[in-house]
């Protein structure tokens, strides 16, 4: 077993996920506690060559670039079978990947096929006598747990996405870049994509730096509109409650918590939202937490570092307008 640290790089059409520039990041720090070096896998079709330079230039020192139809669009099948098999051989002690939709289903599935451990959604990684322990929310956020994989290896963490610095990219760094085949035939592979349906407009909430969210307190759907433009005027992106979106008031695209999203940005606004447990679990990590709510009882308001008690049909509209006017 190697003290070297691999990272799994997640790309869609050739464009990368910040999350893996964010745990490129986070492998550079811990190798310098390790003294291994940071392996990126760039797996992907046609044209994800690039992303081998961008990925050195964020910290990698070795990159792995696999470019193959059958790895064009994701599926877990043919990720998996890959990464097994060059971990399998490099034998790195750590393996990261970004708590996206795409990372939650590749980590754990790796872990099965390598018979290891696999911790989720982490917000910190740090060494202790030398044991590298985890630290993720539990319960609904409410609780913060200290997890270690004490015995199999390699250990495999996804990281909570912005809950960890990016790097800044170094473009005269240099590095390695190693071609690898697939594992799987297209035969081979049950699963097929047959299409992408996208949103179009907006921010999205995963990259966001700030978000405003609108509750069951908007009323219903023109209710969000003064929520929408507070989040355009601060360029961010358009959040919502369960309760907003089970009321049909806006897709679920926007939806904010344990059965939404997780974000994690500088600067959230709660607009009109109770603060359901559920909800904080979505966005409790959140830099700078400010809630207007009409009701001073608001379970929001001993989450948030800044509360307005007041109708958001005045507040908001007020506050964007004052915004607007510094921002000009």
């Amino acid at each position: 077993m190697s003290n070297d640290i691999f990272v799994w790089v997640e790309q869609f059409k050739g464009q990368p996920a910040a999350a893996s520039w964010e745990a490129i990041g986070t492998a550079r720090c811990l190798s310098g506690t390790t003294g291994g070096s940071v392996t990126a896998c760039v797996f992907g079709g046609q044209g994800v060559e690039a992303l081998a330079q961008e990925a050195i230039s964020h910290g990698a020192d070795e990159v792995l670039l696999a470019e193959d139809a059958t790895l064009a669009d994701f599926r877990v099948e043919p990720q998996v079978a890959l990464l097994a098999k060059e971990v399998r051989e490099a034998k790195p002690a750590i393996v990261l990947l970004g708590a996206t939709f795409r990372g939650r289903e590749l980590g754990p599935a790796l872990a099965v096929e390598l018979d290891t451990g696999c911790i989720a959604d982490c917000t910190a990684l740090e060494f202790e006598d030398g044991q590298l322990i985890a630290t993720r929310p539990i319960y609904a956020g409410k609780l913060l747990s200290r997890c270690v994989i004490p015995e199999r290896r390699p250990q495999i963490f996804t990281t909570r996405v912005r809950a960890f610095p990016k790097p800044e990219p170094d473009p005269a760094r240099s590095g390695e870049v190693v071609r690898v085949e697939p594992v799987l035939a297209e035969d081979d592979i049950p699963s097929k994509v047959t299409g992408f349906q996208e949103t179009k407009g907006g921010v999205s909430l995963a990259d966001a730096g700030i978000i405003v969210s609108g509750g069951r307190g908007t009323g219903g759907p023109e209710g969000f509109e003064p929520v929408h433009e507070l989040a355009k005027t601060l360029g961010g992106a358009l959040g919502a409650s369960r309760a907003a979106v089970d009321a049909g008031w806006i897709p679920y695209e926007h939806q904010v918590g344990q059965t939404g999203k997780t974000v994690s940005p500088d600067l959230y606004i709660a607009c009109g939202i109770s603060g359901a447990i559920q909800h904080q679990a979505g966005m409790r990590t959140s830099k700078v937490i400010v809630a207007i709510n009409k009701d001073a009882e608001a379970p929001i308001f001993k989450l948030a570092h800044y509360g307005i008690v007041g109708d958001l049909f005045k507040v908001v509209p007020a506050l964007t307008a004052a915004l607007k006017e510094k921002l000009e």
